[in-house]
């Protein structure tokens, strides 16, 4: 299931996580409410991030690979490549609302160490759903490639094919927002 360079990036990614949590239980009480919650935006921003910037550059590769043989297809690739892109975009959404709703824009952070292991656990979905759903749609948006390349006038089935993978990226995203907004008691 993990197999490859994709599932040591997805281990690597929950490794990072662990090392949060481990770090955030350990150094709990030094930290505050406010270093716990600050570590749960910060891996939403990272982990998804990570997923979106190695999709999206491993798809790029395959994209230039295909434009170099026919440069009429580039249009149709580039969306492709995008789609892994999206993922980074979640978490970035999910690290801001959770810093805004933490109050770090007013100055008003002060949060229990309570809150702040809401907040983690509330930025862990988008987290590792963007992580895992990013590296895992690159591989299905190179191989819609592989059908633009062969068959161009089917770009729009290829398209579909890693627009399925974004579902669970849209869900990460949703439970960690409805998490955010209304199981997070600040």
């Amino acid at each position: 299931m993990f197999g490859g360079l994709t599932g040591m990036l997805v281990l690597f990614g929950l490794l990072v996580s662990f090392l949060a949590l481990g770090t955030a239980a350990f150094f709990g009480e030094v930290l505050g409410g406010n270093g716990i919650a600050l570590i749960g935006a910060g891996l939403a921003v990272f982990l998804s991030g990570m997923g979106s910037t190695i999709g999206v550059g491993i798809a790029g590769e395959k994209a230039a690979g295909i434009t170099a043989e026919d440069p009429e297809k580039f249009g149709r690739l580039l969306l492709l490549q995008a789609l892994p892109g999206t993922q980074g975009i979640y978490g970035f959404l999910v690290g801001f609302l959770a810093m805004f709703r933490m109050g770090a824009f007013s100055g008003g952070m002060n949060l229990t160490i309570d809150q702040g292991w809401q907040f983690l656990f509330a930025c862990l979905p988008v987290a590792i759903t963007c992580l895992v759903s990013g590296l895992y749609q690159a591989r299905v948006s190179i191989a819609g490639m592989d059908i633009v390349a062969k068959h161009p006038e089917e770009s729009g089935k290829a398209l579909i094919l890693p627009a399925m993978v974004e579902t669970y990226a849209v869900l990460g995203l949703l439970a960690s927002v409805l998490l955010l907004m209304f199981a997070v008691k600040v």
